[in-house]
């Protein structure tokens, strides 16, 4: 099965509380490449792209996130590939 690629942007208490280290966590444990990063308005954004179903699955952790988090949304977005080698955080925006 071919590569998903999305859009996740994650909104609630996500900036400040571990979740971009987390998600790197998360996201290399499944598999994934891409990247994660804080936003300038208090999200934290990350293009995730892999198999469907770690993609799903990192999508469904997303909703809990690391303890401190409180999370009120996951927004997903269909996304391009961007050739992302491994997952990393990236500069914030």
């Amino acid at each position: 099965m071919a590569d998903r690629a999305e859009r996740f942007v994650v909104s609630g208490r996500v900036q400040g509380v571990w979740y971009r280290a987390w998600t790197v966590e998360n996201a290399r444990a499944l598999g994934l490449r891409g990247w994660v990063r804080n936003r300038a308005d208090g999200t934290v954004e990350a293009l995730v792209v892999g198999d469907p179903a770690a993609v799903e699955e990192l999508a469904r952790r997303c909703h809990a996130g690391p303890p401190k988090a409180r999370v009120t949304a996951v927004a997903r977005t269909p996304a391009t590939d961007d050739g992302s080698a491994g997952f990393t955080q990236a500069q914030s925006t």
